[in-house]
């Protein structure tokens, strides 16, 4: 049983290590000279189409056995001889036109991909043939659109021509014109034999007229240096004399302007002389002037010593002391401001303590009137009756009389003597209680107007009464009898 189980596992091992083995074959990397074509199932394109081969140049790709496989493009690049023969220009002129163009594969992107389709499997000489037949028709249809001085003088043109034709149609298959050779051209009318002599006799003709040019021209230029000299040695003598002259006028003025310098220099000596005599004086007389300002000064600093800065000094203690008087007087200031500022805070506070007690007060009457601002008005107004009543008489308590003399004739109204009239007539006076509350600014309410003293009283304890707490009901207490009520 072991050793079925060893084989397995040797199996299995030796199946694993080929198959990585094939896996690695399947691995191809493509060298810098080829191109790798991988056939077969390999994807689709950026058209979402299938694609017939995908090329790699320059790396590495894996083949899938059985769904892919692979082939190499050649770099390598192919000469090709082209000997153009009787090929008509634009001018119907035959010309011959000998060239070596070179190809290769081209490795730009699509292009291989033509290359791909159209040269794999195909060998160097095939590639050859075919690419040869592509330049032969390009280079005549080249050759019929262009002149035959065109193609002679001009022949980086018709190279860029032949160029841009022929490697256009080679993409077509995949390859890239690499470079282009022509040898010579040539005729078989001899045209451009002809115009090879024609250029040669007019450059022989050129040459001989630049020769006869020159030689005139050696010639005229012979006389005209005779000439130059003859009137150059003459000038040259005119300005040698005239040099000389020039020459002498300049030392002469050279020799008075050397005299004037001297007679001047002379008076500027003398006159140097002189100013610096003059600075001398100045210098002295400035000096003494120097010294008598620093007596001055000496002096003037010594009575300020002994008079304005004693006075000074003075000063500063006048003005320090006021200082000192001014700071107090503001201290004592504002202590007396703190002082009053404190007491009509208190009285403040007193004065809102007061407004607040006696609105608790009112507050508690309303409570014990139930609530009812007729009844609180009534309340306090009953509390407050005495004091009223009393002011009342008080109106006529301080009035002085003397003397009252009454005559009495005993027919008074209202069956009352005379006496009786004057003495009620004189209680009359006193204001009511009404009246009294209007001269207070006060209203007394509707229900008061008109009623006595008895009866707001009466009011008053009727309505206390009616707020009293009840007390509960004993049970011993006789039932009341509404009869006897």
């Amino acid at each position: 049983m072991s050793s079925t189980f060893l084989f397995i596992i040797a199996a299995v091992v030796v199946f694993v290590f080929v198959l990585l083995i094939g896996l690695f074959q399947r691995y191809k990397r493509c060298p810098s000279d080829r191109i790798l074509v991988v056939y077969g199932k390999v994807g689709k394109g950026a058209d979402d189409q299938g694609r017939s081969a995908k090329c790699i140049h320059g790396g590495a790709a894996f083949i899938w056995p059985i769904i892919q496989d692979y082939e190499f493009l050649d770099l390598t690049p192919i000469s090709i001889e082209v000997m153009l023969t009787n090929a008509l220009s634009r001018q119907n002129i035959r010309v011959d036109v000998p060239s070596r163009f070179t190809v290769g594969i081209s490795t730009e992107e699509g292009v291989m991909n033509n290359a791909a389709e159209r040269l794999l499997g195909q060998s160097q000489q095939s590639i050859h043939d075919l690419a040869k037949d592509i330049i032969f028709g390009q280079l005549r249809l080249v050759v019929a659109t262009m002149d035959i001085e065109e193609i002679n003088s001009n022949r980086d043109k018709f190279l860029a021509n032949v160029a841009s034709n022929v490697e256009a149609e080679l993409k077509k298959i995949g390859l890239k014109l690499i470079n282009v050779n022509v040898t010579d051209i040539k005729d078989e009318s001899g045209y451009i034999e002809a115009l090879g002599k024609e250029a040669a006799a007019k450059a022989i003709n050129d040459a001989r007229k630049s020769v006869a040019e020159k030689v005139r021209d050696g010639s005229i230029g012979e006389a005209n240096a005779h000439q130059e000299q003859r009137v150059k040695v003459a000038s040259a003598d005119a300005m040698a004399v005239e040099g000389e002259n020039t020459a002498k006028i300049t030392i002469a003025q050279s020799d008075a302007a050397r005299r004037e310098k001297e007679a001047e220099a002379q008076k500027i000596a003398i006159a140097a002389e002189k100013v610096q005599s003059a600075k001398a004086l100045e210098e002295a007389y400035a000096a003494e002037q120097e010294a008598e300002n620093a007596r001055a000064r000496r002096d003037k600093a010594t009575q300020t010593a002994d008079v304005v800065i004693p006075a000074q000094i003075d000063k500063e203690k006048v003005e320090i002391a006021a200082e000192a008087e001014a700071e107090m007087i503001r201290r004592k200031a504002r202590g007396e401001a703190d002082a009053i500022l404190f007491m009509k805070e208190a009285e403040a506070k007193g004065i809102y303590e007061v407004l607040t007690k006696q609105a608790e007060g009112f507050k508690q009457i309303v409570s014990a009137a139930g609530n009812n601002s007729r009844d609180a008005v009534l309340l306090i107004i009953a509390d407050k009756l005495n004091e009223l009543v009393k002011l009342q008489t008080e109106a006529i308590k301080n009035i002085k009389i003397d003397k009252i003399t009454v005559w009495d004739s005993g027919n008074g109204e209202n069956e009352k003597s005379s006496t009786a009239n004057f003495i009620s007539g004189l209680y009359k006076s006193v204001p009511p209680l009404q009246e009294m509350f209007g001269m207070a600014g006060m209203e007394l309410p509707d229900y008061l107007k008109g009623k006595s003293t008895e009866e707001i009283q009466k009011l008053a304890s009727e309505v206390k009464k009616k707020n009293e707490p009840k007390k509960p009901k004993e049970a011993n207490d006789p039932p009341k009898n509404d009869t006897a009520k």
